[in-house]
């Protein structure tokens, strides 16, 4: 059975609740092993906020690779086929032919960090002729308008993958607008794998045609 993916509960806890949420998107919940939840806890939110508060500035670059690279050792070592790979600067980016959007073609995920009012966490599941499908762990309500003219859509109806729908166009910019990735050299992603139902290029090509 698959679990609904899961909003943050706090200002902060947007990188292990995207984390999580990759992980409850590719496996059945009855597959998820209660290790690899406490771990994604237990390595991130590891950075602090003014005045020395534990956690409030959310979950560092090095903590996300060290996680990536756990979570693939994990796989390798377990029988939960999954596989996780880190992916930094010129490497994240949704032009055509990247690496991002080749994972999610291929039934893929990716962790991506960008920029919704300050730097955060946010998963992509899906990929149309519109734009990117992603589930943002920041609650938005249905009816909200903090979108209206931007391009993004706003949605609840797909529950168990993703919440907004977001042009192309908003990812590439290198400033501070929403869901832009930001400068070059700060871009980070991790593409997750459920290496079970992974497709293979042939498959990609065979599919999207």
């Amino acid at each position: 059975m698959k679990n609904p993916l899961h909003y943050q509960l706090s200002e902060y806890d947007c990188g292990p609740t995207t984390m999580l949420n990759a992980v409850s998107y590719l496996f059945e919940r009855e597959e998820i092993p209660p290790e690899l939840i406490r771990n994604v806890m237990l390595y991130s939110l590891d950075c602090y906020g003014k005045g020395g508060a534990p956690c409030k500035a959310g979950t560092s670059r090095m903590a996300m690779m060290f996680l990536a690279n756990w979570l693939d050792g994990y796989g390798q070592a377990t029988s939960l086929p999954l596989s996780s790979i880190y992916l930094s600067g010129q490497a994240v980016s949704v032009r055509p032919e990247s690496r991002v959007l080749d994972a999610l073609h291929r039934g893929g995920v990716a962790v991506v960090r960008l920029f919704y009012e300050v730097e955060h966490y946010t998963l992509f599941t899906g990929v149309t002729e519109h734009g990117i499908e992603l589930f943002d762990p920041w609650y938005v309500p249905a009816d909200s308008q903090e979108f209206s003219g931007t391009g993004i859509e706003l949605t609840l109806a797909h529950p168990f993958a993703y919440n907004r729908v977001v042009p192309f166009s908003c990812f590439e910019c290198e400033n501070c607008s929403n869901y832009a990735l930001g400068t070059i050299e700060d871009r980070e992603a991790v593409l997750l794998f459920n290496e079970q139902t992974k497709r293979t290029a042939a498959d990609t090509i065979e599919y999207f045609i």
